[in-house]
């Protein structure tokens, strides 16, 4: 088979068109009674579907509409509230008659509704001002139309005037309770899309929104992947190995905007124009390629994970339970950055976790010339005494304020600073850097790999008395850590509350059950 050039492109910039670009369908959307969205709407139910920007969810909406067209009965309207965030109510209500009333004509005329002229020769008549003129138009429409069923989605709904928020709820709650056991009522189904979870949205003390059913957005199946890559090659006879869309769907848990930028990068950077099947390996070297590249979509989640940076970093190294309700975690979920699983938080993706953590360690400042004879053996080894000696010194620059939140330790803060400090020797391009890595017997904080040599480092906070705490990273490191990797060498940082910042320890060398141990005791009293 020849190569053939696409037809189609992978989207990573906005609404997907089927035309132009490969498309597929999400699965599973489904509300909190394992109802899909037509059997929603078919109810005469409103709901907030909410989901992460880049996520899919006009698109999503855009289809259904489509499909819902198919049928005579019904009406479907797709509005945007995405710019008037900032507009007055005037203006506001002036757009929103201007997009419905068009939509409305447009519908009723396409299915030949015997009332259309009565309810354009109404629409001429009457002008959306506020909230109580928008509920008056439904309430005269149920009045003219009784076998036509409107279905409104209204996208980008987080982008509402503030001050206007609580009486849209309220009038769409109204017209609800007020229509809810009438099956000939004309604003049949609502949809609210969004970001966040209208439904769990408070005005005023009471949620303005609550009879509304709760949906979520899911991601792409790891069918859904394979059935967009198989749309390439289609059209082009490059295949893609199982294996390649296994990992692609592994290191972004199905984000579709990373999907399809992954995608693009594998066809155009990695493995152009060829029938050359795109491999695991290829997808790896797309990643890294990602990784490293200036987009809207990395800037656009960056500004939110710093916004609260040290829920993140916990997130990262597993530091926190899903509390729900919590609001900083609930920032951090809404815009996709972090999910819940359980009574666990994990970082929504292993993209996400390397791009924003490695943005975090640079921001850390712990620099340091990799290049220094110092800090390598003869043999090329790391020589880590002195790699963690320097970073005693680092951490005795930047002051024991960094490890103190409210007036408390920050459990985190130790490890994550030594793994930026670790980090610019796997940067270096000869290593590697994970953190908290699952083993069969628990997880090891630090693991680097350099030149195929694993140094494996356990950190620990000693607030009491630092021979236990020492004796538990030891047993911890033997028993478990260097066991399962067949290492003979491994190293203990212990960030001591009870030595004050600056004071100076030697680092202590054992030798336990045949493993040599060196330990690092580093003072962040105050």
């Amino acid at each position: 088979m020849i190569y053939r050039k696409p037809k189609r492109t992978f989207e990573d910039s906005g609404t997907v068109d089927p035309i132009r670009s490969y498309h597929v369908e999400l699965e599973n959307v489904v509300n909190t009674k394992n109802q899909d969205l037509k059997t929603m709407v078919d109810l005469g139910r409103y709901f907030s579907i909410f989901a992460p920007r880049q996520s899919g969810k006009t698109t999503f909406f855009e289809d259904f509409c489509q499909k819902l067209e198919k049928d005579p009965t019904y009406v479907p309207i797709l509005l945007s509230f995405q710019i008037y965030k900032n507009l007055d109510k005037q203006r506001f209500y002036q757009l929103v008659q201007k997009e419905l009333y068009i939509q409305l004509v447009d519908r009723l005329t396409t299915v030949k509704c015997a009332k259309r002229d009565a309810v354009k020769s109404y629409l001429d008549s009457h002008n959306l001002t506020d909230h109580v003129s928008f509920s008056e138009l439904f309430e005269e429409i149920n009045q003219i139309i009784e076998v036509k069923k409107i279905v409104i989605f209204i996208d980008e709904f987080d982008g509402i005037p503030v001050d206007e928020l609580e009486n849209f709820l309220t009038t769409l709650r109204d017209l609800y309770q007020k229509y809810k056991k009438r099956t000939d009522k004309a604003l049949y189904s609502v949809g609210l899309v969004g970001i966040r979870n209208i439904t769990k949205l408070i005005v005023g003390g009471v949620s303005p929104f609550n009879i509304a059913d709760q949906v979520k957005l899911p991601p792409f199946s790891l069918q859904n992947v394979r059935d967009l890559y198989a749309q390439y090659t289609e059209e082009t006879n490059q295949p893609f190995t199982e294996a390649a869309v296994i990992k692609t769907h592994e290191v972004t848990a199905g984000q579709p905007w990373l999907v399809n930028r992954l995608g693009t990068i594998l066809t155009v950077d990695v493995r152009p124009e060829t029938t050359e099947p795109i491999t695991k390996e290829d997808v790896e070297k797309a990643i890294n390629l990602l990784l490293y590249e200036e987009n809207s979509h990395f800037d656009n989640i960056t500004e939110k994970a710093k916004q609260y940076k040290e829920v993140f970093i916990d997130v990262v190294f597993n530091g926190v339970d899903y509390v729900p309700g919590d609001e900083e975690q609930s920032l951090l979920l809404t815009h996709g950055l972090i999910k819940a699983d359980g009574k666990a938080v994990r970082v929504s993706n292993s993209i996400y976790r390397k791009r924003f953590t490695r943005t975090f360690f640079r921001e850390s400042r712990a620099i340091v010339d990799v290049s220094l004879k110092g800090y390598f053996k003869p043999d090329g080894l790391l020589n880590m005494e002195a790699v963690l000696s320097d970073f005693e010194e680092y951490i005795m620059r930047i002051g024991v304020s960094a490890f103190y939140q409210s007036q408390k330790p920050y459990e985190k803060t130790g490890q994550f600073l030594l793994t930026a400090w670790l980090y610019q020797f796997a940067e270096a391009g000869k290593g590697e850097l994970r953190y908290e890595v699952p083993t069969g017997l628990g997880r090891m904080d630090i693991l680097l790999i350099y030149e195929g040599h694993k140094y494996i480092i356990e950190t620990k906070i000693n607030r009491s008395t630092g021979d236990k705490t020492l004796s538990k990273a030891m047993e911890q490191l033997c028993r478990k850590y260097l066991l399962t990797e067949q290492a003979d060498e491994g190293y203990i940082v212990i960030f001591d509350l009870k030595t004050m910042v600056g004071e100076l320890c030697a680092p202590q060398k054992h030798i336990v059950e045949g493993k040599e141990i060196l330990s690092f005791n580093i003072g962040i009293g105050r």
